[in-house]
């Protein structure tokens, strides 16, 4: 533990992460605000992060447009089949799996990376992946038995499977700026890069959430 929060100050001098992690500290302040505030809102904040996805596909990607602009729609319309105010506890359940996953792959990636996991993705390292899922897998279980969330295989099943989609959903973003020789799908986001690159997790992980949500839930 020592050794990581030595790595990850060392690695704080880096601008992108210390950007990284002010907007990430953000995001989570604003979302948990929304929720305590009045969860029916988050809905309209999804739609908006959706339009912006789509502003920032039209405007900066220029070959295979068509493609990744009916990949969001076709996430959008599984959104629209979500009663987000009958399941508060499964949905933020679900995207305290991405979020951990997608956090701890990164900073584990980032401090003790070495072999890279797939061409298409150069900054994606197996420690990293194998780090954020085991670490995102301990900590979801965690959550579902401190808010009283059933723990059995299917909610284990779940918590894989929502990983393994989130990550094919950061795998099929990144291929898109690959096809586009896009470094980040825009900067719109310090640190991040773009909306896009912000949410790719969630794209694809909420159609899997959206059928899952009465089978394994």
């Amino acid at each position: 533990l020592l050794i990581i929060i030595q790595r990850l100050i060392e690695n704080m001098a880096s601008r992108n992460l210390y950007l990284r992690v002010i907007f990430s500290m953000l995001f989570l302040s604003i979302y948990i605000s929304i929720c305590l505030i009045n969860f029916q809102l988050i809905f309209f904040v999804i739609i908006f992060i959706y339009l912006l996805i789509l502003i920032e596909i039209y405007k900066y990607f220029r070959e295979y447009k068509i493609i990744p602009l009916t990949y969001v729609i076709i996430s959008f319309i599984f959104i629209l089949n979500l009663e987000l105010n009958n399941s508060f506890l499964y949905f933020n359940f679900f995207i305290f799996t991405i979020v951990t996953f997608d956090t701890f792959s990164y900073l584990i990636g980032k401090l003790f990376g070495k072999k890279q996991l797939i061409k298409v993705s150069p900054n994606k390292t197996i420690e990293g992946f194998i780090g954020g899922a085991s670490s995102s897998l301990i900590l979801s279980i965690l959550f579902a038995y401190y808010f009283n969330i059933l723990i059995n295989i299917k909610l284990i099943l779940f918590i894989i499977l929502n990983i393994s989609f989130a990550f094919s959903g950061d795998i099929i973003e990144s291929y898109f700026k690959r096809k586009n020789n896009l470094k980040n799908s825009s900067e719109f986001i310090p640190g991040h890069g773009g909306i896009f690159d912000r949410f790719d997790s969630f794209l694809f992980s909420i159609i899997f959430y959206s059928i899952s949500l009465d089978i394994l839930l």
